[in-house]
């Protein structure tokens, strides 16, 4: 057994954790393992200037270290689960989950409904929808109605439905969504905008706010609406106790006054940019690539690189035709660290890796639109029906600050939260173009279901430009489009965010259309 002469990339990993402070980390961090495609530029450049004075040898003398450069970005497939905890970094946000608490038991006691017992039952209600994540029992792992609370005690669901077990570290419920009550939840469509109306649930309470996607309806035809118009994905612009809003539907709703039916509603957690200063919490990381042990008789030495007060920069999601949903990401650093194996690696937890499917673009996408705002349609015409490629990105505009005295950054700062991207449409009619030469107020939403969950991703306000019509010999028109985001207080005073997405933990099959 010897030293190696060479290391390949499969045996690489790259990991993530929090820092506690810019550039310090305690050693207690949680170092989440990432599936890296490619990376761009990963670790710190080093600059060096040559002495080069006037001499008869004309010959340059050996230069000086002048500053470094740190920086890293790779890309990844986009599963259900593997960006939500770092986008918040992008965001500069904090994901809002409506109820969501770790367990310490599930019992179950014959006499009582079956419990999962919590610390805190803030965020869960009777008829809330909730979903068990990380137990080792597959039923507790389910979807279920609450039919009781127990104050910061128990939530618990109906007789039979869980199975009794001290549960793994982190084992979670969360609020999934809503069951309302036999004949409660009505669609009236005397309003501006198409809404919800109930008698007996206090729409207020659910954690819901403007601006995010809800799903309506569930699975059985006596948990949605009979008409097939009401039910599907709406975005919320108006919350009262007896009535909810939507500006953008499924399709277009109508009248509808249930008297049998309990309808389900189903939401997810939020995130977007804040306008609320006391919301917007910037975030910095410390990134680990492990780069294998150098002897192969001493495995367990690992080699590693680490980029360090790592404060994320441009986030940019790839969406093209019969293919998986990528994503890059990439970070301005402060500084690089490299670390032999006899070193070793810096001190936290390194759980194992969670296995998700990637999303893909034929089959995952429940509905992807485009359109022009408009007041008091939830469901206008949009400018295209299918396109080729989509390109979203989310740029902080970050950079490094450099002083005299410091190698590397002393800090970073994050300039505009801008939100653009790119679409490619296949062309059907002149408006879509005319959109673009009138400015038109354009908003856009797509959305990913996968195996009973999903994404949902909504720009309220865009400004197209480009629109040169490409066309080419037996090939079908296209229509080329850049997006130009900006805050939606435009069109609701209360949307004032540029970029949201909703990460819902369960969804009926209905929402896989």
């Amino acid at each position: 057994m010897a030293l190696l002469q060479k290391i390949d990339s499969n045996v690489t990993g790259l990991r993530y954790a929090e820092e506690d402070s810019f550039k310090v980390v305690s050693g207690n961090e949680v170092w989440v393992p990432l599936e890296p495609n490619s990376y761009d530029d990963f670790g710190g450049e080093i600059t060096t200037v040559a002495r080069n004075p006037i001499n008869p040898s004309r010959q340059r003398k050996k230069g000086v270290t002048t500053d470094l450069d740190a920086s890293g970005g790779f890309q990844t497939d986009l599963t259900q689960t593997n960006l939500q905890d770092i986008l918040q970094g992008f965001f500069f946000a904090s994901l809002r989950p409506k109820g969501e608490e770790v367990v310490t038991a599930v019992d179950i006691d014959g006499a009582n409904p079956d419990e999962y017992e919590v610390a805190s039952t803030a965020g869960f209600f009777v008829n809330s929808l909730i979903k068990g994540k990380g137990f080792t029992n597959a039923a507790n792992n389910a979807m279920n109605l609450v039919t009781a609370l127990v104050a910061n005690v128990s939530v618990e669901v109906a007789t039979g439905l869980l199975v009794t077990e001290a549960p793994p570290a982190g084992a979670s419920i969360v609020v999934v969504g809503n069951q309302a009550t036999i004949g409660d939840l009505d669609v009236d469509m005397t309003g501006t905008w198409p809404a919800l109306t109930s008698t007996t649930l206090n729409f207020t309470t659910l954690g819901l706010i403007v601006g995010e996607y809800i799903f309506i309806g569930g699975d059985a035809a006596g948990l949605r609406f009979t008409t097939a118009a009401n039910n599907g994905f709406a975005r919320i612009r108006s919350i009262a106790a007896t009535r909810l809003e939507f500006d953008k539907t499924a399709a277009t709703m109508v009248t509808e006054a249930n008297t049998t039916a309990t309808i389900q509603l189903f939401f997810g957690r939020v995130l977007k940019n804040e306008s609320d200063p006391t919301l917007i919490k910037r975030r910095t990381y410390q990134l680990e690539r492990t780069l294998g042990a150098p002897d192969d008789s001493l495995p367990s030495q690992i080699q590693s690189e680490y980029l360090i007060g790592s404060v994320p920069s441009e986030f940019q999601m790839n969406i093209a035709s019969a293919d998986k949903v990528t994503a890059d990401l990439s970070f301005v650093s402060a500084d690089a660290e490299q670390r032999t194996g006899v070193v070793g690696l810096k001190a936290g937890t390194r759980p194992a890796l969670v296995e998700a499917a990637a999303f893909n673009t034929s089959s995952d996408f429940s509905r992807i639109r485009m359109h022009v705002f408009t007041v008091g349609n939830g469901f206008p015409v949009p400018l295209f029906a299918f396109l080729t490629e989509l390109t979203l990105s989310l740029n902080n505009n970050v950079s490094p600050n450099k002083a005299v005295g410091v190698l590397g950054a002393f800090e970073v700062t994050a300039g505009t939260f801008e939100v653009g991207g790119s679409v490619t449409a296949y062309f059907a009619d002149i408006p879509s173009v005319q959109a673009v030469r009138n400015n038109a107020d354009v908003t856009m939403d797509f959305h990913l279901v996968k195996e009973n969950s999903g994404i949902s991703v909504d720009i309220p306000l865009i400004a197209l430009g480009d629109g040169r019509l490409s066309v080419e010999q037996d090939q079908p028109i296209t229509l080329p489009l850049s997006l130009a985001a900006a805050t939606g207080a435009k069109l609701n005073s209360l949307m004032d965010h540029t970029l949201m997405m909703v990460f819902y933990d369960w969804l009926p099959t209905l929402a896989d259309a």
